[in-house]
């Protein structure tokens, strides 16, 4: 996972790893603010047409973007479609807009460690141990450095250095991208969620749900590589159907954590954007892909509200 301790680190030595979270980039999004950066050669350019729905009535639209929180560089996605949407809205909405680095590191201080429960090494299974400790050693951090951390931070910090050390980054990642045109534009970027909110409902998870996402992070750890390579391939030609289908295959075997960081969310999104549109205007909002893909969608959602996302055509 993204680590305090981790800013500024070389480039290290790529390690093969693969989580739930590779599989959802969308439940990276609170914490890829803090991880390292990563040395990642120059590439060229791709073309890459992700999904773009839109919501509208007489006199307000709304964009539904579907994001990959992380990416290499050389991917062309800010452009046609994407860009004309971007271009037109009056505000740009994400997940969450990123706080400074001691707003990060006071919340990840108080969400992401636990000084009083026991180590993290006795509350996993045995069978997990010895994998455990040498997936932490890769890391180049202590082990009583994990050891106080509350499960569901520990996966996540197993899973996103590797993702970071194979040249996936946030800063190009979209939500970087189009903060940084919202800004040199003078649009307003809004948060649907806070950054405290969005660790709060990964520290919510009850502990046998947070100790098995752990358990299953150990479980996978030979193929992020080849993970990340089919959700961008998947992303990259608009296919959200396939996109669904690679990560509600973890989901599913832990139906608290679906409900927590994608159901609920959802419907938490598809009312914010029922409300939204009772006011004037054009608005683009980005989320991450898996939020746009599914039975459980937010287009889905919407429909209680009458609503309907259509797709826009390239």
């Amino acid at each position: 996972m993204a680590r305090i301790e981790a800013r500024g680190r070389l480039c290290t030595p790529v390690s093969q790893s693969r989580s739930p979270f590779l599989r959802h980039p969308l439940l990276l999004a609170p914490l890829l603010a803090l991880a390292a950066p990563a040395c990642a050669q120059p590439a060229p350019a791709q073309d890459a047409d992700p999904a773009l729905w839109v919501v509208k009535d007489d006199d307000t639209t709304i964009y539904l973007f579907g994001t990959i929180h992380v990416l290499k560089p050389g991917l062309s996605w800010f452009d046609e479609a994407v860009k004309t949407a971007f271009d037109d809205s009056q505000t740009l909405v994400l997940e969450m807009v990123e706080p400074d680095a001691a707003t990060q590191q006071k919340v990840v201080g108080a969400k992401a460690f636990a000084p009083d429960a026991a180590p993290l090494t006795q509350r996993i299974q045995p069978k997990y141990r010895t994998t455990f400790t040498q997936a932490i050693g890769k890391t180049g951090l202590p082990a009583t450095m994990y050891d106080k951390m509350r499960p569901w931070f520990a996966a996540v910090s197993l899973s996103v250095l590797p993702v970071q050390e194979l040249g996936y980054q946030p800063q190009n990642g979209p939500e970087a991208v189009l903060t940084q045109a919202a800004r040199a534009a003078g649009k307003p970027v809004e948060g649907l969620e806070t950054f405290e909110g969005q660790l709060s409902i990964f520290d919510a998870l009850s502990d046998k749900a947070q100790v098995q996402l752990l358990e299953s992070t150990l479980d996978e750890l030979p193929t992020a590589a080849t993970t990340m390579q089919k959700m961008v391939a998947d992303w990259s030609k608009g296919d959200p159907d396939a996109l669904a289908k690679d990560m509600n295959e973890t989901l599913k075997d832990s139906p608290e954590v679906a409900r927590a960081l994608l159901t609920e969310r959802n419907k938490r999104w598809a009312g914010w954007i029922a409300q939204r549109m009772t006011q004037p205007g054009t608005v683009f909002v980005a989320v991450g892909a898996g939020h746009l893909a599914g039975p459980e969608s937010v287009q889905s959602m919407l429909g209680q509200y009458k609503l309907k996302a259509v797709r826009v055509k390239y």
